[in-house]
């Protein structure tokens, strides 16, 4: 409705949208970001980092303001690390009818991505972009170590485990795939998505 009322304003969000200027100061330029975010939002358009998110994380009151920025780091690093335990949930298992798992743990692809942006542009000096490489270097470096686990229980949905990783990746504003080949071999991520599929042609 707003781009059949107000074309030219439509158009000149969705410019401010796409070139914020930047500067080298990177708390800056996220402080800049939020603003349009908050503009384009109010607009009707998506954003890489949701306004909402971060207005309701500013309420938050801490004791320790200045310990925030670690916490948002040391949250990452747990979650990298916490991923591979999924494997070892029957309910994990990729179902590729519904294109998501049982568990909903697809879910945490969006989840990972929106958090993360949201608390390091409120706490950090806006590095969401490394924050994030960061976390996609240590999840694949944990993910990889499956392959060398020997308990049969622990790897038992591993497959559906690494496609998990993949679409942290591919719906991420802040990652490319060629991040992803860097840190994770494209051949496991092939050959999990034949497995899965394979597996959901014979349960039909």
């Amino acid at each position: 409705v707003l781009e059949d009322r107000i074309p030219f304003l439509m158009a000149s969000v969705k410019d401010l949208q796409h070139f914020v200027p930047s500067t080298k100061d990177l708390k800056h330029s996220s402080m800049k970001q939020q603003v349009v975010n908050e503009m384009s939002s109010a607009s009707g358009l998506s954003c890489d980092v949701d306004p909402t998110l971060i207005n309701a994380l500013r309420q938050q009151k801490s004791e320790r303001r200045e310990n925030e920025y670690e916490v948002a780091c040391l949250l990452m690093v747990f979650v990298a690390v916490a991923i591979p335990k999924l494997a070892r949930q029957d309910s994990s298992v990729y179902k590729a009818a519904l294109e998501g798992n049982v568990n909903n743990c697809h879910c945490l692809a969006l989840a990972v991505n929106q958090l993360a942006g949201a608390l390091f542009s409120i706490h950090g000096p806006g590095d969401v972009h490394d924050r994030l490489q960061e976390f996609l270097a240590l999840a694949s470096s944990s993910l990889l170590r499956l392959g060398q686990e020997n308990d049969k229980e622990a790897v038992k949905n591993r497959e559906s485990v690494y496609i998990l990783l993949d679409k942290i990746v591919t719906e991420s504003p802040f990652l490319t795939m060629d991040l992803l080949e860097s840190c994770f071999p494209y051949a496991l991520l092939r050959n999990a998505y034949h497995s899965v599929y394979k597996a959901s042609a014979a349960d039909v």
